[in-house]
């Protein structure tokens, strides 16, 4: 069977060719290999942008235009809007009730976010629960694999803590309690004392240390056995039977998408190339590009490391096209915009499908919606499974009166 992949884009404008390179090509190779379930993420949108809500829907039709603009396919990809899809948020509340406070305020972007968004009221549940939604989105359709960078895993980890933690609560076997019960009376009084410092430092600090701390006390503790050694270790881990899967890191390649001025593509910087850009506007902010500064008149040299332009054409150009940059800058060979032209003919080249594609779908609206409430109505199905799971471990009432 393919893996189960989950993906989500909060809608707050336009894409530009950082998304493109840096999120949106490894979901079109992800659909091929994977069963993917991407979303708008509607209600994450309003974690931040709770007070000025106007723009969400217009964004979230735009997502999933431009989503299918680049080649996301709905026939392979399920994709749907978050928002349409109200077990994210029973499932959020579930959580809610077995996530200790402190798991929510260590989350790395807590504090970073309220620091750099000071002009905005953050200090709502809305904002510091967002884990728990983001936790829901993942584990409701057993997604065994989260596309991130390598800077997003400690933001997954919150997720496969929850995972276990409710796995621990829910599943764990009847006898549980009075076994390690048991085994901490064989270690002795001062061993179980320490052992229950660590269960405490990981169960409510999700301190990692805590575990390998454990799994050298116990192996140390010799009048365990190894059965219970194991038993002791799971429950310090918060491990019983699987009812919501755990996922892992999906690390994806980190594209760095350089921008106009050779920082990383982003809005807030205001460097971007819009996928759905005016092709005229794209050759003027391409043209008037800043380049190395040494470069004061033609006929001096240049550096091309030191070249925002130069950067672009390490992702646009191939290596032949690269050394003719190198050769021309370095020897005043050739001028800037002569090294500009190839690379707005290359961008151009990548957006004009893109664009094309945009523009019909921008104009059937009716079909798009249809697209979406179909993507809904699947993701439902698999979510609704999950549930069902979640209510009868949590020994909620089910049956043929739950309002599905």
């Amino acid at each position: 069977m393919s893996p189960v992949v989950v993906s989500g884009m909060r809608p707050t404008g336009r894409l530009h060719l950082g998304h493109y390179h840096g999120v949106l090509k490894n979901w079109l190779r992800l659909q091929n290999s994977a069963e993917c379930y991407f979303f708008v993420a509607d209600w994450h949108a309003l974690t931040t942008h709770y007070e000025t809500p106007g723009g969400i829907a217009e964004a979230s039709w735009d997502l999933l235009t431009e989503w299918l603009a680049v080649g996301i396919d709905p026939e392979r990809a399920t994709l749907f809007l978050q928002s349409w899809v109200p077990q994210h948020a029973e499932l959020a509340l579930l959580l809610g009730m077995l996530t200790p406070l402190s798991w929510l305020e260590r989350v790395p972007t807590f504090k970073d976010q309220q620091e750099k968004l000071r002009e905005r009221d953050l200090a709502t549940y809305g904002f510091l629960g967002y884990p728990l939604l983001m936790t829901a989105d993942i584990l409701l359709y057993g997604a065994e694999e989260v596309p991130v960078g390598a800077d997003q895993v400690a933001h997954l980890e919150i997720s496969r803590e929850l995972a276990r933690r409710f796995n621990f609560l829910y599943g764990r076997e009847a006898d549980a309690p009075a076994r390690v019960a048991d085994a901490e009376k064989r270690m002795g009084k001062a061993w179980t004392r320490a052992y229950r410092d660590l269960v405490q430092r990981y169960r409510t600090a999700g301190d990692v240390q805590a575990v390998e701390e454990a799994q050298a006390l116990l192996a140390e503790a010799c009048s365990l056995s190894a059965d219970d050694r194991a038993l002791l270790l799971r429950e310090l881990q918060g491990r019983g039977r699987e009812i919501l899967v755990e996922p892992r890191a999906l690390l994806t390649e980190a594209a760095r998408m350089p921008g106009l001025d050779g920082q990383k593509m982003s809005k807030s910087y205001g460097n971007t190339i819009a996928l759905r850009e005016d092709p005229d506007s794209v050759r003027q902010k391409l043209r008037t590009m800043p380049t190395d500064p040494a470069r004061v008149r033609r006929q001096d040299p240049g550096d091309p490391d030191k070249c925002p332009v130069f950067a672009l054409h390490q992702v646009y150009s191939d290596a032949q096209r690269r050394e003719w940059v190198v050769a021309g800058c370095r020897s005043a060979g050739i001028g800037c915009l002569e090294c500009k032209s190839p690379l707005i003919d290359s961008v151009l080249e990548e957006l004009a499908p893109i664009r094309e594609r945009a523009e019909f779908w921008a104009a059937r609206p009716a079909e798009l919606r249809d697209l979406a409430k179909q993507g809904a109505a699947r993701a439902r199905r698999r979510a609704e499974g999950t549930l069902d799971r979640v209510r009868a471990a949590m020994g909620l009432v089910l049956g043929d009166d739950h309002p599905r």
